[in-house]
């Protein structure tokens, strides 16, 4: 019983820890994600001079009042038919989001 209780715990703690890992976004690799995926429709970067009207700048979703990170990636881990699906890892997701919320 006490094994059970031990492996359960070490478990437990090593999803809690694996989780927390996860849950920190890399905007510098974001950077490069959106220069790789994103500019060609989106405004990216501040010294960008073209980009299709039909898609937001990303400085622009940053600001808006019901902007979340979280939501942003999720989204992007969803094909949509106006986006290439660029089957993004969620690492990857999460910081191509935080990147585009430090554009703020």
């Amino acid at each position: 019983m006490i094994k059970n209780v031990i492996v359960f715990a070490f478990c437990l703690a090593a999803t809690v820890l694996d989780s927390s890992v996860s849950f920190s976004a890399d905007i510098n690799h974001g950077r490069q994600l959106a220069r790789r995926w994103c500019i060609s429709c989106h405004l990216v970067v501040s010294n960008q001079r073209r980009a299709t009207t039909e898609a937001p700048p990303f400085a622009t979703v940053a600001r808006r009042p019901d902007f979340d990170a979280n939501r942003v990636a999720t989204f992007l881990l969803n094909p949509h038919p106006k986006m290439p699906n660029m089957s993004l890892t969620r690492a990857e997701a999460a910081d191509l989001a935080a990147y585009i919320g430090s554009l703020k």
